[in-house]
């Protein structure tokens, strides 16, 4: 015998668990349709050339890697950026520009496994390609915002910055050779704390008077608002520049739909990877912060360029589904309270096998979810274990009448026709 393990990091995923990410996801991509986003997908192995040196030197440690049959030096997919930049450089000419998709699928890191993160685990990327202005930048922070409305989420704020501001800063202190072992170090503050980040600052620039201003910068948007604290970077960063400008129109467009209280601007916000070019985010839940962030991204400009001579400048966002959906457990979300399999269990004798089929077609065609217990004489306690396994509310005899019994309440009642009993339920 085999003994039925998984690996460190990997998890079976339950109907339980499933059919609320299911429903999540039903509702992120009606979110994206409403914009014109479009689903793609891409292969899981990708030549290792293709996603080596793209998310950076711990990004590259992570990557599962190993040789194929073929003799191949082959990797799978660690995010669905990369992919997209490959996807992109081969299929430009066939998707459109700007080119909106969206992507949910999974990747796989060779990190430690924590609460709300494994090994194999689910992202959601949505990315528009082929604009680079404040408006492309604007509807991918309008979409999520739209995205975390529609999952009935509450008290979430969006971290946002801007990469560029910052290596405007950097090289106005002289530091902008340093600038990724700057940028990956700041992208440890909420892990590591602010002390130790400042150690390793200290060792990065080998000034402490550097470090403390590097501090300076990436705190400055404690207690102050959005517009204070992009002042206050303007001015560190040595005036006004584009990257400052762009912020500028961006929170413009924000307070023009209205949506600017769910923002704020962290300068502490880099994201680790090294292809992103301006506008950087992150997304936590207030009341949980500890999660980490559940929604992130930015605009990464040169990325395609690895692949084509085309110009393709891209912004985007992924939302990682495995550690939202451990957030919304955590917060008690009702979206993770159904797991219901169907509305309603058809409960039947052989000679009713025909009247319980037509039954079954007839509630389904007006939307009811149904399923016919398909071991017509097994015991009733077996048939309510079912139910209750799956979570059913309703289960439906037809004999010696059309009885529904709401398997919460446990009331029946009876109907002359499955019409009648049709208008009378009350489904999710």
């Amino acid at each position: 015998m085999i003994e039925p393990v998984v690996l460190k990091g990997f998890r079976d995923s339950l109907p339980k668990d499933e059919i609320p990410k299911k429903r999540i996801i039903r509702k992120l991509e009606d979110v994206f349709s409403s914009y014109g986003f479009v689903p793609i997908d891409t292969p899981v192995l990708e030549y290792t050339k293709i996603l080596l040196g793209k998310g950076g030197g711990e990004t590259d440690k992570q990557i599962f890697r190993f040789e194929d049959n073929g003799g191949r030096d082959v990797a799978m997919r660690f995010d669905l950026t990369v992919p997209f930049a490959r996807f992109l450089a081969a299929h430009h000419d066939e998707v459109g520009i700007p080119f909106k998709r969206y992507h949910i699928n999974k990747v796989w890191r060779g990190e430690n496994p924590q609460k709300g993160r494994y090994r194999e685990f689910m992202q959601c990327d949505f990315d528009l390609v082929g604009a680079d202005n404040a408006e492309s930048d604007y509807e991918i922070l309008s979409m999520m915002h739209r995205s975390f409305s529609a999952l009935g989420i509450e008290d979430y704020t969006f971290h946002i910055s801007h990469r560029g501001m910052f290596s405007a800063f950097l090289k106005n202190m002289g530091l902008d050779e340093k600038s990724t072992d700057i940028l990956r170090t700041v992208d440890k503050l909420r892990k590591i704390g602010e002390d130790e980040v400042r150690t390793l600052l200290v060792e990065i620039t080998g000034d402490e008077g550097k470090a403390e201003a590097v501090i300076k910068y990436i705190t400055a948007g404690e207690n102050s608002s959005f517009e204070e604290t992009l002042s206050k970077l303007t001015e560190l960063s040595g005036g006004e520049n584009e990257s400052s400008e762009r912020m500028h129109d961006i929170y413009r467009l924000l307070k023009c739909s209205g949506i600017e209280s769910s923002f704020v601007f962290d300068p502490s916000i880099t994201r680790g990877l090294d292809y992103y070019t301006g506008i950087v985010y992150e997304t936590f839940l207030d009341r949980i912060p500890s999660i980490g962030s559940v929604c992130s991204g930015g605009r990464y400009n040169n990325l395609a360029s690895l692949y084509t001579k085309e110009e393709l400048p891209g912004v985007g966002s992924s939302i990682g589904l495995d550690r939202l959906m451990a957030g919304l457990e955590e917060l008690g979300s009702p979206l993770l309270a159904n797991t219901s399999s169907a509305d309603v269990l058809i409960v039947h004798s052989d000679e009713e096998t025909e009247n319980a089929i037509k039954a079954a077609e007839a509630l389904r065609e007006n939307g009811i979810r149904t399923d016919i217990y398909l071991n017509p004489n097994a015991k009733m306690k077996r048939i309510y274990s079912y139910a209750e396994m799956k979570a059913i509310p309703y289960m439906l005899t037809l004999s010696p009448s059309l009885t529904l019994k709401n398997l919460g309440t446990r009331e029946t009642k009876e109907y002359g026709s499955i019409p009648e009993m049709i208008k009378d339920m009350k489904v999710d």
